[in-house]
């Protein structure tokens, strides 16, 4: 035992004085958290990222060329952007802030003498602090008494089962108490704590990028130098054809408003912030919106084993005995079951389910209508067993005393009756067995070969009786008995051989990672459809020493177990598979896994059983715990990646027809007037455009997303860019500039000549509903890449058409309100404009299906 500081004693505590003077010097006892970026910075940046800058600069030259009103509209335009994208983002981060619960809220201490309850943030160095099962540890805390402690560290450690205490050990803040209690001194709080060392991790590890970040900001630059050039360049050439500071300054900011989707990144935040509800209600938490299109671009899977892929609910289900098998049924903790064997077999069984009662301390317990744990898991489960081989209540025989596991003897240890019982690891008890047991011995293999966990349940053989403590340390070089090999099975959830099916067909590989043995990690693998004739089982340790080894290594078709890995390990499986090629996923619990959930592009926290730590450095919580939700997620990624190509391809169509205009007004040197203003190009963007791009972003994930491996990696690419502005666009800016040129004709004017103004606003306002209509029927010929829009059925996505409905009522306000046309520059157009937006109803979706059909023979 060792002595406590003279400052105190575990019989008083520390004085009031005393906490005053140490929480003066140590400050609270609280994990430091980096400072949170403040709100208006945050604010702020998406008010100034680089397309948000470009519409700032053309605020800034119409105002100079005194055109107040279009200032005015883009500068309105860039702060309901910039505040609705804030607004979703924040909404992420409060909703991730509610599974932060570092610390427990209270602690038992003596102070002066006497019992107090105290908030954990007010524990200081040297106070006394009084556990007991059930309680979480405040601070690092050296036992100085203690009665059979079992302590779970796993969200340290990444082990599963409790670690034993004993006195002069140190328990770590953040571990949980599972049965027995103890009094300890405080040795460090806050900062100084193991937990708040490890924590740090969340910060120095190397979070990548998004797939989708990587693509937008490149996609912001393209649009953005494409913009700006067209725009400089056609200006200039105005200039020099005469048109005046005025006109080629208008000229110039058209061409950047018209080529810039200004809807284009809210819709993509919104687009992102639905899916990431949708994954709530199937019990996966979204931390960062990126993330959602991040699992949509999944190609490798790392998953741990207890609690995601299995239930974390140990249950004996056979026991071995020189007598015979025994076989086991029941339910989870249930006591009600059977156990069938021999008359021989069931005896030594039923002798094994008493000494194993002895040594165990966790209990089977009805709470609230469920059987469940109390304690150790594995106890509970062994007193089930005793109660399906018929025995009594523990209560009915207490042991006399009983010796706790210890990771020196790799047992516990028991005395019933006079009889001592040993309980603990088969490869250690079988050497102190009379005889050489080769039968025991495989069957210990055939075991584990088949995902059991196995406890090896002895007598001491002979000898006086054993009543004490002091008694049952004697036996410790005694000859033992082997009453019986239990087996205790964690089984895999239901779910999860459908959900591992799911992920190879869509093209996803897998590994299990995992701290137990090869061989069961290898067992409910094979079980569940994780690993196949061609995988590949390897532990921790025997992993090659070059990353691209260890990448060519797991990535195959038929999966992989890691076994006995270590932090280490799985931190270089993430970086390996991600220089291989991979988008990476990694699953993880404890606060040992955060270096490599921030190395994998999605780290994947448990909900229920996993750490805070983890949970705060994840980017997905799975509320659930249950590998099933992964896929689930993925599935909902991939519909939200073709969503966002389904605006995309939505906004660049309507970006060509709004072009066209200002290019061919400039090449002609005026000579054709404008047949579109800039403040109806905001129009059209921002007010017709908007509602169904965000439509389009609703479209449900339907099950071939799970078909295969995505079809296309790159959000834009050149089927995109051919479909946008080499098809649909030109289409739409060849019927527009039409009913344009139509009613100009039919009112008289000729090629060079000035329009009449009554005349212009005519045929300005059919070009412009053209455009809107074409971009009504748009929206519906977007929703697939594949299908011509007849085949589509409209049930799938209802908010296209309300979308199309509110869009429709606003061209009407846009054109038949007499001073909102004004403002736009347009008027209510002749039955001529109709009669080309009823053309534009009918040409866009056969040219799409024409083009869908051609690409669709090019591909066969």
């Amino acid at each position: 035992m060792t002595a406590t500081p003279a400052a105190v004693t575990p019989a008083s505590g520390l004085t009031t004085a005393e906490v005053g003077a140490r929480r003066a010097q140590d400050g609270p006892n609280a994990v430091p958290r980096p400072p949170p970026t403040p709100a208006w910075r945050l604010l702020l940046a998406e008010m100034t990222h680089f397309f948000a800058g470009m519409l700032w600069v053309a605020a800034l030259l119409a105002l100079l060329a005194g055109m107040g009103e279009l200032a005015v509209a883009i500068v309105v335009i860039v702060l309901l952007n910039g505040v609705f994208a804030f607004a979703q983002e924040h909404k992420a981060d409060r909703a991730a802030e509610q599974l932060v619960a570092m610390m427990p809220a209270s602690t038992r201490v003596r102070r002066d003498g006497a019992l107090a309850v105290v908030p954990v943030v007010d524990l200081v160095r040297e106070d006394v602090v009084l556990l007991a099962a059930g309680d979480r540890v405040g601070a690092d805390v050296r036992l100085v008494e203690s009665h059979e402690v079992s302590v779970d560290e796993s969200m340290l450690t990444g082990e599963s089962l409790p670690v034993v205490h004993v006195v002069g050990d140190e328990v770590a803040a953040g571990t949980f108490v599972v049965q027995g209690d103890a009094v300890g001194v405080v040795e460090a709080t806050g900062s100084r704590t193991r937990l708040a060392g490890i924590a740090a991790l969340t910060e120095q590890a190397h979070r990548p990028p998004s797939p989708l970040a990587k693509q937008l900001h490149r996609l912001v630059l393209v649009v953005a130098v494409l913009a700006v050039s067209v725009g400089v360049l056609l200006a200039g050439t105005s200039l020099l054809l005469g048109l005046g500071v005025t006109s080629s300054l208008l000229l110039g900011i058209g061409v950047m408003v018209a080529l810039v989707p200004e809807g284009l990144l809210p819709t993509v935040t919104l687009s992102l912030a639905r899916a990431a509800q949708s994954m709530a209600r199937d019990h996966a938490l979204v931390r960062r919106l990126e993330a959602v299109e991040t699992l949509g671009a999944t190609t490798f899977i790392c998953t741990d084993k207890t609690g995601t892929l299995t239930r974390n609910e140990m249950s004996v289900v056979e026991a071995w005995t020189t007598a015979g098998p025994v076989a086991v049924l029941g339910t989870g903790y249930e006591p009600d079951g059977t156990a069938t064997g021999a008359p021989g077999a069931l005896h030594l069984a039923g002798a094994a389910a008493v000494g194993a009662r002895g040594c165990a301390t966790g209990r089977a317990v009805l709470r609230e209508g469920a059987w469940v744990a109390d304690g150790d898991p594995m106890d509970a489960a062994l007193d089930s067993f005793a109660s399906r081989l018929g025995l009594p209540e523990a209560g009915s025989s207490a042991p006399s005393a009983r010796l706790p596991f210890t990771s020196a003897s790799l047992s516990s240890a028991a005395a019933l009756d006079g009889v001592g019982y040993l309980m603990g690891a088969p490869e250690r008890l079988l050497e102190r067995c009379g005889g050489s047991l080769p039968e025991a011995r495989a069957e210990l293999v055939r075991m584990s070969g088949r995902g059991r966990r196995v406890i090896a349940v002895c007598r001491v053989l002979g000898g006086p009786s054993v009543r004490t403590e002091d008694e049952l340390l004697a036996t410790a070089a005694a000859r033992l008995e082997l009453l019986a090999l239990v087996g205790l099975r964690d089984p895999p959830r239901d779910e999860v051989p459908a959900a591992v099916a799911l992920c190879r067909r869509a093209g996803i590989r897998l590994a299990m990672v995992t701290g137990d043995s090869a061989l069961t990690g290898a067992a409910i693998a094979t079980e569940v459809g994780l690993l196949g004739p061609g995988g590949v089982v390897v532990e921790g340790s025997d992993l090659p020493e070059a990353d691209a080894d260890v990448a060519d290594l797991l990535d195959r078709d038929d999966g992989a177990v890691v076994a006995r890995v270590s932090p280490a390990d799985k931190l270089r499986i993430a970086r390996a598979l991600r220089e291989h090629g991979h988008v990476v996923a990694m699953t993880g619990d404890g606060v040992n896994d955060v270096a490599a959930l921030r190395e994998a592009d999605v780290g994947i926290a448990m909900g229920r059983a996993g750490s805070d730590v983890a949970r705060e450095a994840a980017d997905l919580v799975l509320l659930d715990d249950s590998f099933a939700t992964i896929p689930k997620a993925v599935r909902l990624g991939r519909g939200t990646f073709l969503n966002i190509r389904r605006f995309l391809t939505f906004h660049l169509t309507d970006n060509v027809a709004e072009l066209v205009p200002f290019v061919l007004w400039a090449v002609t040197g005026s000579e054709i007037p404008l047949a579109i203003g800039v403040l109806q190009v905001l129009a059209l963007d921002i007010g017709t455009d908007m509602l169904p791009a965000l439509a389009l972003g609703a479209e449900p994930a339907d099950d071939r997303a799970m078909q295969g491996p995505r079809r296309s990696t790159d959000v834009v690419d050149a089927p995109l860019l051919r479909r946008a502005l080499l098809v649909l666009g030109p289409t739409e800016a060849v019927l527009s500039m039409a009913a344009f040129f139509t009613v100009l004709l039919q009112g008289g004017w000729s090629y060079g000549a000035d329009a009449p103004a009554s005349l212009l606003v005519l045929a300005s306002g059919s070009a412009f509903a053209v455009i809107a209509v074409g971009q009504m029927v748009n929206a519906f010929v977007c929703r697939s890449e594949s299908r011509p829009v007849w085949r589509l059925d409209p049930r799938g996505n209802p908010w296209v058409a309300g979308a199309v409905l509110v869009e429709a009522v606003l061209l009407a306000v846009f054109l038949g309100v007499p001073w909102v046309a004004e403002a736009l520059g347009g008027a209510w157009p002749p039955a001529t404009g109709w009669l080309f937006c009823l053309l534009a109803v009918l040409v866009l979706p056969l040219v799409d299906a024409v083009h869908k059909r051609l690409r669709t023979v090019g591909r066969t």
